[in-house]
């Protein structure tokens, strides 16, 4: 596979065509529907500029790619991080075609971005930044449009703020057309965990299917979001083995496992995962 996720994207489309193009009798409409689906329907590229806390003005690069209605609304996460791309973009709204499609959603994929390392940025400038994205992409979505989520670096808060924007623009009250809000806007009980959840979910089918036990199963979590923070913990306490963790900073391993809560509580003090007692420090890549 390249490095380029929307090639790999692509890639992936054609090989699973070609595994069932043979259940087509019309081969020219079948090509013609996956020739369809490997562009987005729409890709909202923008530069957008904030005024920071200084009352200097900075730019940033957004996307917003809305890969395929068919089934229903687009439907996808907002990522804040430096690395997002156009093909980035581009390639996560086709996958969310896929598994809505798989797990029989009525949504379609899609995805939007900044180019933005948060940690950087004031809650002020945060503020001021996800309510410009949520201008930029304001007249693309809305509950039976497109309905984005949070993602990588985003929050409910992040959702709220967008939301509040959206809804000032369109002079209406409209909770669905983003999920992923705090509870006190509608948001959904469960939802700050689901994807961590859910991965567990999976690895204890995975564990099952190669008759694995969880105790004797050992597992590397790179990064400590939301999504690998949950992971670890429902992982935990599962029973699994977990011998490595690692966060923007670094991360740590030790063979004889470590205790995740101790990890978190070490991690909450110092600010990283860094340094836990018992533990050997190494870089994510070899984490990885």
């Amino acid at each position: 596979m390249e490095n380029n996720p929307f090639v790999n994207a692509l890639k992936q489309l054609e090989e699973a065509a070609a595994l069932i193009a043979d259940q087509y009798k019309d081969k020219e409409r079948f090509h013609r529907i996956i020739d369809k689906l490997k562009t987005p329907d729409r890709v909202v590229e923008e530069t957008i500029e904030v005024e920071m806390d200084d009352s200097s003005k900075r730019q940033f690069q957004v996307y917003r790619s809305q890969h395929n209605a068919a089934r229903g609304p687009y439907k996808g996460g907002i990522r804040f991080h430096q690395n997002v791309s156009l093909d980035e973009v581009r390639a996560l709204s086709m996958w969310m075609t896929w598994k809505c499609a798989i797990t029989g959603i009525p949504y379609g994929g899609g995805k939007g971005g900044v180019v933005v390392d948060p940690s950087e940025l004031s809650v002020a400038e945060l503020e001021r930044l996800s309510r410009a994205y949520a201008r930029t992409i304001a007249p693309y979505i809305g509950a039976w449009k497109d309905i984005p989520a949070p993602d990588v670096n985003t929050t409910g808060q992040i959702m709220a703020w967008m939301l509040d924007e959206y809804e000032a623009l369109q002079g209406f009250h409209a909770p669905a057309t983003f999920t992923g809000k705090p509870l006190e806007l509608g948001g959904s009980l469960g939802r700050e965990e689901a994807t961590g959840r859910g991965g567990v979910y999976i690895l204890k089918k995975l564990v099952e299917k190669l008759s694995l036990e969880p105790a004797s199963t050992t597992i590397a979590i790179q990064g400590l979001g939301n999504v690998g923070y949950w992971f670890a913990y429902f992982a935990s306490e599962e029973g699994f083995k977990i011998v490595g963790v690692s966060d923007s900073k670094g991360g740590i391993y030790s063979a004889k496992g470590l205790n995740f809560k101790a990890v978190m509580k070490h991690k909450k003090k110092t600010g990283t995962v860094k340094g836990f007692e018992g533990a050997k420090n190494i870089t994510n890549e070899k984490l990885l």
